[in-house]
């Protein structure tokens, strides 16, 4: 059976008529969703590994809130801890007074100099001490460094005045580097949680899960919760020396945000070498009462994104930095656009601006079509393609369509409300408005997987198609007038469907290139 060219024809008014077509605005009574994302250290800058990170948390927040949610973007900052204590310990020793404003450096890079410069040295503590005949095992309880690094963080806990007032100032050179990058990168936060606020909350959590008998401790002090009978191990809440781990603040975080917001739904998006750690966490939580709400949580669990040479290390000084990866996208996509000749004609202004918008639009998209689930290897070259599934492809065919649009305001052609419903309409142009009606259950899915990749590649089988249609039709230059309103149209609700689906992946999309 055929539909007759009027329903489709029907169809696209209906489509025509929303302006926000398959998005489902939150009334008063809509869940409350939190998703967390980033979570960086404050000891090194963000790299490629945050990149994916916030790609995806920023995405996922649309997405959800696509859905007629709620939604509450939270990020919570690794502000203390021994790996902080490193960089803080190698600034002091290494750093002769070095400042951003004195080096000309972003707060977060300066810092993380100094965290590759601590492990430098102890490294090279650790061999002089295995040369005069210690095992490495000893020579890495004895080096100097860490030790010194140790008990500045119990003078940290203690809330040591000199400890405390170089930590709050090299914290707050890394803040103002994430903003920067977090700025360039597109992405935000509504509520940011500070694990020196966290932990302590945590720690009284777990004492009075101790008291209850919940917890059991060990003949060094540590506090450990015993979880065989949920087919898991032991797992360590409190360290001997009193310190916490990263489970200790995971449970004061989770207490705060509970009673700060009336939270129906958190999500964390976070890498899947902690599958365990939010297993661990749900239970933990539910056995310290919180069952109502420990029901509640999930893991986005991501993949690792690794370049085409392979692994990455901050401590090596070996990560790819998100600054230096977006500043890099930016600059291949002047180049590459020059070379197509995409940039004739514009003033530098404007030929920077879309370099910027091709750029990060290239680098957001290729992390975002792969499932988020696996891992994946980050090509920049390939990502900057102007043809095949990438961000620029999608970007130049957006445009493409505007300057068809363009052209024909020009000539005087103005969509109506209700298209003409006599027009016999091809086999391509009915599948291309049954594309464009998908996207509303694209992004329902999408909703429920919490997939973005779902919307990328829905993106690209929509261009694609329509470049087969604009290649084999003519659009002004048609001459049956209402055949020619109608593919105007048409052109019109797909680039209105591109440019809200790449949006919910937080990428601009261009009006000419």
């Amino acid at each position: 059976m055929t539909i007759a060219s009027a329903a489709w024809i029907e169809l696209l008014n209906e489509i025509h008529a929303d302006a926000q077509y398959g998005i489902v605005s939150a009334d008063e009574n809509a869940p409350l969703v939190m998703i967390e994302y980033s979570s960086p250290n404050t000891n090194k800058p963000l790299h490629l590994g945050h990149v994916r990170n916030n790609l995806l948390g920023n995405a996922l927040a649309n997405i959800v809130m696509a859905n007629g949610n709620k939604v509450v973007k939270t990020n919570i900052v690794n502000d203390r801890g021994i790996h902080i204590c490193k960089s803080m310990l190698a600034w002091q020793k290494y750093g002769n007074g070095e400042t951003p404003e004195s080096s000309g450096k972003k707060g977060d890079h300066l810092v993380g100099d100094y965290y590759v410069a601590f492990d430098k040295h102890y490294k090279a503590e650790v061999a002089e001490l295995m040369e005069k005949g210690m095992t490495k095992e000893e020579a890495e309880a004895a080096s100097p460094l860490m030790n010194e690094a140790r008990e500045m963080l119990v003078k940290w806990e203690a809330g040591d005045p000199e400890v405390r007032a170089l930590w709050q100032m090299m914290n707050n050179w890394v803040y103002e580097g994430f903003d920067e990058t977090y700025r360039k990168m597109g992405v935000g936060f509504d509520k940011i949680y500070y694990e020196s606020n966290t932990y302590l909350e945590g720690k009284e959590k777990v004492m009075e899960g101790l008291e209850k008998g919940f917890f059991f401790k060990k003949e060094d002090g540590s506090v450990w919760a015993d979880l065989t009978a949920e087919g898991l191990d032991h797992k360590l809440l409190l360290r001997g020396d009193g310190t916490s781990v990263y489970m200790t603040q995971d449970i004061g975080t989770a207490k705060l945000r509970f009673a700060d917001y009336p939270i129906n739904k958190m999500i964390y998006v976070v890498g899947n070498e902690q599958n365990y750690h939010f297993q661990v966490l749900k239970l933990v939580l539910k056995k310290l009462g919180y069952a109502d709400w420990s029901d509640h949580i999930t893991h986005l669990s991501y993949g690792m994104v690794e370049l085409p040479e392979g692994k990455m290390k901050s401590r090596e000084g070996t990560v790819v930095d998100a600054d230096d990866l977006m500043a890099e996208m930016i600059d291949r996509a002047k180049e590459t656009s020059n070379e197509l000749g995409k940039l004739d004609g514009l003033t530098q202004e404007e030929a920077d601006d879309i370099a910027r918008i091709v750029g990060l639009g290239a680098l957001k998209y290729f992390i975002l079509k792969v499932d988020a689930r696996k891992n994946m290897t980050f090509n920049p070259k390939e990502s900057i393609d102007f043809n095949g599934n990438t961000g620029p492809f999608i970007q130049y065919t957006y445009a493409r369509i505007q300057s068809v649009l363009r052209k024909a305001a020009e000539a005087g052609i103005v969509i109506p409300q209700v298209l003409p419903a006599n027009i016999e309409l091809s086999e391509k142009e009915e599948g291309l408005i049954q594309m464009v009606a998908d996207f509303a259950a694209v992004v329902r899915q999408a909703g429920e997987d919490y997939s973005p990749s779902g919307i990328a590649n829905y993106v690209y089988d929509l261009v694609k198609e329509y470049n087969q249609f604009y290649h084999d039709f003519s659009i002004l230059r048609e001459e049956n007038e209402d055949v020619k309103l109608f593919r105007v149209a048409l052109s019109a609700n797909i680039a209105k469907v591109v440019r809200l689906g790449m949006g919910l992946l937080g990428i601009e999309v261009p009006d000419r290139m």
